[in-house]
């Protein structure tokens, strides 16, 4: 019972938080959110390095991702089509690479640490590019189709 007292306001927040990110204009780290080309090869390499040991290796996250740990956070979500990632523009992706979950949230008004570090100060623009298009790769295609098209929305809103 005492479980259900507290897990429920996290549950709440937590999913307020995913709608949010879902329905949210990215921030205007913007000139950066469009690579001219990826090299996947150097992405795959720069994942395992940066990301795989939260992320997993095969990129499937966290064990019970959806439920918040102790701290309020929620696990490393997976990357691969069972994740939300694919249900973001890239330029929210790239943003989120970039400065970090509570970085980003705090531009946005929002005071919440998602426990997602910003990489700003250890891969450069180009690397991130590279990571998002290797996880992009892995998807089947009618995933991609989907998030290509969110990601043609955003732009054609000029939110980036």
């Amino acid at each position: 019972m005492k479980y259900l007292v507290w897990s429920l306001p996290i549950t709440v927040a937590a999913a307020a938080f995913t709608y949010w990110l879902s329905t949210s204009a990215s921030s205007d780290v913007g000139s950066a959110s469009r690579a001219e080309s990826y090299d996947i090869e150097e992405g795959a390499l720069l994942y395992a390095e940066n990301c795989a040991s939260c992320h997993g290796a095969g990129l499937e996250g966290q064990p019970e991702w959806r439920t918040p740990g102790a701290d309020g956070r929620l696990p490393a979500p997976p990357h691969d089509e069972t994740g939300h990632t694919w249900h973001h523009p890239d330029s929210l992706l790239f943003d989120y690479t970039k400065l970090g979950g509570a970085a980003l949230l705090a531009r946005q008004g929002v005071e919440f640490d998602s426990g997602m570090p910003g990489f700003a100060d250890v891969l450069t623009d180009q690397q991130i590019h590279n990571i998002l298009a290797f996880i992009r790769s892995t998807w089947p295609d009618r995933i991609r189709e989907v998030q290509a098209a969110r990601t043609e929305a955003d732009e054609q809103r000029g939110e980036n």
